[in-house]
């Protein structure tokens, strides 16, 4: 034990450095710890869940979530949102959890902060004992000596809660990622919600869609359905007369565009033919002057 490298080092460590390392086990100790409860927890509700076989629930997180699902439904059976309710039920019977689930994911920054800090008061403990030990006063030999040698042990002090608070934080940061990866809590909460989703949708699933076969609808909603159903039958029916009559306009359009085409093709031909009558009388008309003209 007395030539392990790391014992050595933790025994050159003062006071500070002993309390930065509890700190940082602490931390890690709770984190685990708060991850196993939290994970038994979820893993208690889903037995609970899947033992249900009517009435009500022994958590009260489960019996207000379901009353809380009655009450939407008998409110507005057309939009039940079960996720929503599932959130807000979590919120308000497992806000503690919820907070514990925050500290485990923050856990790993924090045992990372906490060797930093560590590292950087001991480096600056040692660089405070170096100065002191190099701008110290002169004496005899045997005074430098020792004077030398125990401020040489106090520095190494210092470098030594540096490296070992480094040494833990980095350490317990792996530990918690591991811990992270294969018992993850934020992934049981969410396989937890879905169970619940799943089991609301089959208990008060006819009621949220209403319009399923086999579910009769109320006397009032049907009235409304009807009169509903009605006003769109009517409105189809006006667009149909509205499109027909449009297409009676784009016939006689283009029937009257047709007779306007034939009536500019017949004028053209009159114009060229009044024109050749013209020209004819021009012709006349010069052959009749030259006629009339006295011969000198």
């Amino acid at each position: 034990m007395q030539n392990n490298p790391l014992l050595r080092s933790l025994a050159l460590l003062d006071t500070s450095g002993y309390v930065i390392i509890a700190i940082i086990l602490a931390l890690v100790l709770s984190a685990i710890l708060l991850t196993i409860t939290i994970r038994a927890r979820y893993a208690s509700l889903q037995r609970e869940l899947k033992r249900f076989s009517g009435g009500g629930f022994e958590s009260r997180v489960l019996n207000r979530i379901f009353s809380d699902a009655e009450a939407a439904r008998a409110s507005n059976p057309y939009d039940l949102n079960t996720q929503a309710i599932i959130e807000r039920g979590f919120d308000i019977e497992l806000r503690g959890l919820l907070v514990g689930e925050r500290f485990i994911k923050a856990s790993t920054g924090l045992l990372i902060i906490l060797g930093l800090v560590g590292t950087f008061y001991g480096l600056t403990l040692s660089i405070g004992r170096l100065v002191a030990l190099v701008t110290g006063d002169g004496g005899p030999n045997t005074e430098i000596t020792e004077s030398l040698m125990e401020g040489l042990a106090q520095a190494l002090s210092g470098m030594s809660v540096a490296f070992s608070c480094s040494l833990f934080g980095i350490v317990s940061a792996i530990l918690m990622t591991l811990v992270g990866v294969f018992a993850n809590v934020a992934d049981r909460r969410t396989a937890l919600m879905v169970q619940i989703e799943a089991f609301l949708d089959n208990e008060l699933g006819g009621a949220r869609r209403g319009a399923a076969p086999g579910i009769a609808l109320p006397d009032a909603a049907a009235h409304a359905l009807e009169q509903v159903l009605a006003g769109f039958g009517q409105s189809v029916e006006q667009l149909q007369g509205s499109v027909a009559q449009f297409e009676a306009a784009l016939m006689n359009f283009a029937a009257t565009t047709r007779d306007f085409r034939e009536f500019n093709f017949h004028l053209k031909d009159n114009v060229q033919r009044m024109s050749l009558s013209f020209g004819d009388l021009s012709e006349t008309l010069k052959e009749h002057s030259r006629a009339l003209r006295p011969r000198g």
